[in-house]
């Protein structure tokens, strides 16, 4: 699932392949990734792209005359660049550009989400207010992160993919900071020592930059697909040798979603609540 290292390459990307163009056509298919909005005011969008930022896992971009759009990508969205006339499965909007390019919403699981509003109004729409502190974007600190999560009474991984909380973190990244940390994912926040705040702190921003950094390739490519590489330290690694030590990693369900540990690197201690 994108999360936001993969939003803030996709965001990236945009910049890139928007920089000069101008949108000269929208189009949308008649799907529920426009549930709560009106595809009819996608496919009014024309111009160039002025700017394009992120907030969590969502995408705000202005484009000329006042025009904005928020983009979720959900667990299956990716935004590719292709040639006109080429077919892509799964498409579910697009943005044809007048080089002759055109922006694929692709989507196979229906989960993603467009909607067109007022550019000045992007940050005000109830999911972006919604939203806790932006793990890379608002200057992520130990003191900053216990006041985002450390009053939380879930287990601290669930708390660290709470977006009200912070934005950005999904399972994967989640799950790759608190090995970094070395802390073991049932631990409770409150259990957390300073020291271990300022571990868990570093290793969330030292994951961010490691996947933007390897994502280098003009798509993106998520873990998750058929064939793709993993460059992960522990996530989706059940059952394998740990990297680091070489004792098995576990899996276990927490929240709805998997998480991938190792009981050697993450011990359970800490503090009691």
């Amino acid at each position: 699932m994108p999360e936001l290292p993969e939003v803030e390459v996709t965001r990236r990307n945009l910049e890139r392949w928007l920089s000069g163009r101008r949108v000269i056509r929208a189009e949308a298919e008649r799907t529920r990734t426009f549930r709560g909005s009106r595809p009819e005011l996608f496919e009014e969008l024309r111009g160039r792209l002025l700017w394009a930022s992120r907030r969590g896992k969502y995408l705000l971009l202005e484009f000329e005359g006042g025009r904005g759009l928020l983009v979720h990508l959900g667990m299956t969205g990716k935004l590719v660049k292709r040639q006109l006339g080429t077919k892509e499965p799964h498409s579910r909007a697009r943005l044809v550009l007048d080089d002759g390019e055109v922006v694929h919403l692709l989507d196979t699981r229906l989960f993603a989400r467009i909607e067109a509003a007022p550019a000045k109004g992007l940050r005000e729409l109830p999911a972006i207010a919604a939203l806790g502190i932006d793990a890379l974007e608002d200057g992520l600190t130990p003191k900053k992160l216990e006041q985002a999560i450390g009053d939380s009474r879930q287990d601290l991984k669930v708390a660290l993919m709470d977006q009200s909380r912070i934005a950005g973190l999904g399972n994967l990244h989640a799950a790759e900071a608190l090995f970094r940390a070395g802390l073991h994912p049932a631990r409770k926040p409150a259990s957390l020592s300073k020291e271990e705040w300022r571990r868990l702190c570093r290793a969330i921003r030292d994951g961010i930059s490691f996947a933007i950094e390897r994502e280098t390739a003009e798509e993106m490519e998520y873990v998750e697909e058929p064939g793709a590489e993993n460059p992960f330290t522990v996530y989706g690694r059940g059952g394998e040798p740990c990297l680091r030590c070489g004792k098995t990693v576990r899996s276990i369900t927490q929240g709805g979603r998997t998480t991938y540990f190792c009981p050697s690197c993450q011990r359970k201690r800490g503090r009691s609540r």
